[in-house]
């Protein structure tokens, strides 16, 4: 079992490479770049392109856990939904920036950022925003907003960016991402859908010395793992799992 499994109904972890220049959309650039992938994880299987020029790999998402890569005109992407084990979706990451600069001609000082994104996804029937400000609540010069007489709390998706150097390159962000509308909560009449906690860690700006993209992604999942076991899980996602699981 993935080590955040048990925090909520889905766990996945992405990987997003953003360049300053664009990357190569050639026939065998790109398709040499996912053999290699799929060489890996042999059931990638199902290969197609976006109208806007995107080219993804992936497995079968009916299965409830899956692999998947995506290079897009300047972000190379890699992501894992659901792993038995989350180091599984840390190799697969590995993969992708080690065989980035040989197949992709992806220069180390071409990195406008890297980033390391922990999902967690609830599944609640109900007003997403008035759960997490009844659950997590408000700053307190906001409190009393939540006793106005017939108010109901129609967006409320609290973040936070953390810089965690002097010079700001690296940084954590944690965000909640509502799914709830106005015109639901108008009719009182709620879908089952995801409500969703990202623990993000980022890395500005180029690499230097001998520094590769490997070495920048052990250190993000570092930063992403003392977040989630030092404040994240106690406080947040696990307030949030019994609220739902009352309801």
């Amino acid at each position: 079992m993935a080590r955040y499994s048990s925090l909520s109904d889905d766990f996945y972890v992405n990987m997003n490479l953003s360049t300053e220049m664009d990357l190569p959309t050639g026939r065998d650039s790109v398709l040499h770049y996912f053999e290699r992938l799929q060489k890996q994880y042999p059931t990638m299987r199902h290969f197609y392109s976006r109208e806007k020029g995107d080219f993804i790999l992936e497995e079968d998402k009916e299965r409830g856990h899956y692999r998947w890569s995506t290079i897009e005109a300047r972000r190379l992407c890699s992501g894992y939904v659901n792993p038995e084990n989350m180091e599984d979706a840390i190799e697969q990451h590995r993969l992708v920036l080690e065989l980035a600069p040989y197949m992709l001609s992806l220069s180390p000082i071409d990195c406008e950022a890297i980033d390391l994104l922990f999902g967690f996804d609830f599944t609640y029937r109900g007003n997403h925003n008035q759960l997490v400000a009844e659950v997590l609540g408000v700053s307190p010069s906001l409190e009393k907003l939540l006793e106005v007489p017939r108010g109901t709390v129609v967006s409320y998706e609290p973040t936070i960016t953390l810089a965690l150097d002097e010079d700001c390159r690296m940084q954590c962000r944690l965000s909640i991402e509502n799914r709830t509308n106005a015109y639901q909560i108008r009719t009182g009449e709620f879908p089952e859908d995801q409500l969703s906690v990202y623990v993000t860690a980022r890395r500005y700006g180029g690499l230097g010395g001998d520094q590769t993209y490997v070495q920048v992604l052990d250190s993000l999942k570092q930063v992403c793992c003392e977040m989630i076991d030092g404040y994240v899980a106690e406080h947040i996602l696990q307030p949030l799992a019994r609220a739902i699981a009352a309801n």
